[in-house]
């Protein structure tokens, strides 16, 4: 079992953010240490957390590390596209000549950059260039 020394003011930041934190999982970091500073076995804690012991050894770690801003860390894992190291370049080009459609797209990204992606990934990436679709209607 780890032996971790909790200092006073350690255990009074646990006990106030494994409730006011803003992000659930960091609640519940600070709910599993602030249950290890009260010398409850692993078994227990894990069992009350719903965690496994591995996560809680993950927990402990990181607070040996870096103390509770350690724990208030929130690392998610968010892949980038490799479009995004295109995208002033595919930007700027569909500003000056805008495609019809998702397909027309899909072409140029393909001769801009070598790049090619399916339909959906496509019109995510233009979405988040902040183009939109236009309906157009036929003149009467």
């Amino acid at each position: 079992m780890l032996q971790i020394a909790f200092t006073e003011k350690d255990k009074e930041v646990l006990k106030h953010e494994r409730f006011h934190h803003p992000h659930p999982s960091v609640q519940k970091k600070m709910e599993v240490k602030w249950l290890k500073s009260q010398n409850l076995p692993h078994w227990q804690i894990c069992e009350l957390a719903d965690i496994s012991e591995n996560t809680l050894r993950k927990y402990c770690r990181a607070y040996q590390e870096g103390g509770v801003e350690k724990l208030k860390e929130i690392n998610f894992r968010q892949p980038k596209s490799e479009l995004e190291a295109h995208r002033t370049t595919i930007e700027s080009y569909f500003r000056e000549h805008p495609p019809a459609t998702i397909a027309q797209a899909i072409k140029q990204i393909t001769a801009l950059t070598g790049i090619k992606r399916s339909p959906t990934q496509v019109r995510v990436f233009v979405k988040s260039m902040g183009m939109r679709c236009l309906k157009v209607d036929s003149v009467p």
